[in-house]
């Protein structure tokens, strides 16, 4: 690939520090719970490939609370998932917790400006103007466009074939992203941005660990992620460029066009966000909300075809607009099959969680995996029952995909209505049956978890 790379993307990924360097003072053993103790190249491959069996192992081994190491050698990351634990570390002060310096390793794909990777003062403002963008009346706006996006992709699909759910499902909130959120309609356009999101999205678990090491960006797959993310980047500075210029700017309903307008009405002087402000919510609108709710969105799909009772009422759900039971099923999926494993905080400052004394510069994690697998906080856990939520059984803080406290996903909202539509027009036009003999389990991809192949499905008209 040969790419004109836009000066401001050469600069994001010039600014990116080695990972770990900047944070608060190393970490030794002897101050943290206890753990494995094999080198942090070992254990962050573990957590990459293997955590959705490793990371239940070592609470057999070690207790609700232990820790593991990761790269770069001395950093640490304690483990939490009892609810009473994960509720200190979302209500823990943001100036002590610092969540963007837990998020690091995204940085030269999301970028300096990320909703995810700012703390403080910075947080607050980009919260703030991205968040009427994401309020009910946007998300109702919303709903008509994604419910036309679904009726043409699910209006494509051949009865009586089996065909992976995961790779239909991940094109539909593909054209989501690009249409609702980014606001492009433009055919060449869409063609042209397809292909860099898709390989943007499907890195290895390899080039994603190598992100936090400036040098490797230059050797192999690694290059060859940047430049892809040049190329990315050099669309969306066009799409941002264009819309600026746009005479009806005022009347779309799309997320950027709806950010173009946004201003701090506290700060007199706020010009609202700047391009490349623009352009790193944006990329992270796109990883943190496509591949996400496509998987909990394909899982969904594998938990009605092999539960043919909880499929019928979900039919009659969607027949009748019942989107609360449409939710339940969504959110019985995502527990039982977290797309994301953990919510990270930095620790800036020494602070205490559960009665345990921790120093600054830990990393300390509400573990998503063990929080939604608890059988003391969902009883027969490994039973897909979405009358759990129906029934409003599911308590505050054990059931955290979105995370919590002030840096909940803004865009929860979003990815539940966004499922929930899906959901009502599938099961509106069609009865989900699995292949004969399927079996599915988690496959980590990058810092997702999908499924291994693919939650075949089977689908007949009604």
């Amino acid at each position: 690939m040969t790419v004109d790379i836009d000066p401001r993307t050469e600069a994001r990924f010039e600014k990116m520090r080695p990972l770990g360097q900047g944070l608060a003072a190393k970490v030794t053993g002897d101050q943290i719970p206890d753990g494995p103790r094999y080198s942090g190249l070992l254990q962050s491959i573990m957590l990459m490939r293997f955590r959705h069996q490793w990371v239940p192992r070592l609470r057999r081994k070690y207790g609700d609370v232990f820790s593991i190491k990761i790269l770069p050698e001395g950093r640490w990351m304690v483990f939490f998932h009892k609810p009473e634990h994960v509720r200190e570390i979302f209500a823990g002060d943001p100036e002590v917790f610092h969540a963007g310096k837990g998020n690091a390793i995204l940085g030269p794909v999301m970028g300096e400006h990320s909703l995810l990777l700012v703390d403080s003062s910075q947080h607050k403002r980009a919260r703030k103007l991205l968040m009427p963008a994401f309020n009910g009346h946007a998300l109702r706006s919303y709903e008509s466009m994604i419910e036309g996006l679904t009726k043409t992709e699910v209006g494509s699909w051949r009865e009586g074939q089996a065909f992976e759910s995961l790779e239909r499902m991940n094109a539909l909130t593909l054209e989501v992203i690009l249409q609702v959120v980014f606001g492009v309609t433009d055919e060449a356009r869409l063609a042209e941005m397809r292909p860099l999101v898709n390989k943007t999205v499907n890195v290895s678990p390899a080039v994603f660990l190598g992100w936090g090491f400036p040098k490797m960006q230059k050797l192999g797959p690694w290059r060859r992620a940047f430049e892809n993310q040049a190329a990315l980047d050099k669309v969306i500075y066009a799409e941002i460029a264009e819309r600026r210029r746009a005479e009806d700017l005022e009347h779309r309903t799309d997320v950027l066009s709806r950010l173009l307008m946004v201003r701090d009405e506290e700060d007199p002087a706020d010009t609202g966000l700047s391009d490349e402000e623009l352009r790193d919510q944006l990329v992270t609108l796109l990883l943190a909300g496509h591949e996400t709710t496509a998987t909990a969105l394909a899982w969904a799909l594998h938990e009605l075809g092999q539960n043919p009772d909880v499929e019928q009422r979900a039919r009659e759900a969607a027949t009748a607009g019942d989107n609360d039971y449409l939710e339940a099923v969504l959110k019985e999926s995502m527990r039982l099959h977290p797309v994301i494993p953990m919510v990270v905080r930095h620790l800036m400052e020494p602070a205490t969680i559960g009665g345990i004394d921790l120093p600054a510069g830990a990393n300390v994690a509400a573990s998503i995996i063990l929080a939604h697998e608890s059988e003391e906080s969902h009883p027969d856990h490994l039973a897909f029952r979405p009358e759990r939520f129906a029934d409003g059984a599911v308590a505050t803080n054990t059931w955290i995909p979105f995370g919590g406290g002030v840096r909940r996903c803004i865009g929860a909202g979003f990815s539940i209505m966004e499922g929930v539509a899906v959901l009502r027009e599938v099961l509106s036009a069609y009865d989900v049956s699995l292949p004969p003999g399927t079996k599915e389990e988690a496959k980590v991809r990058n810092i997702t978890s999908v499924p291994k192949n693919g939650a075949k499905i089977i689908v007949t008209r009604r």
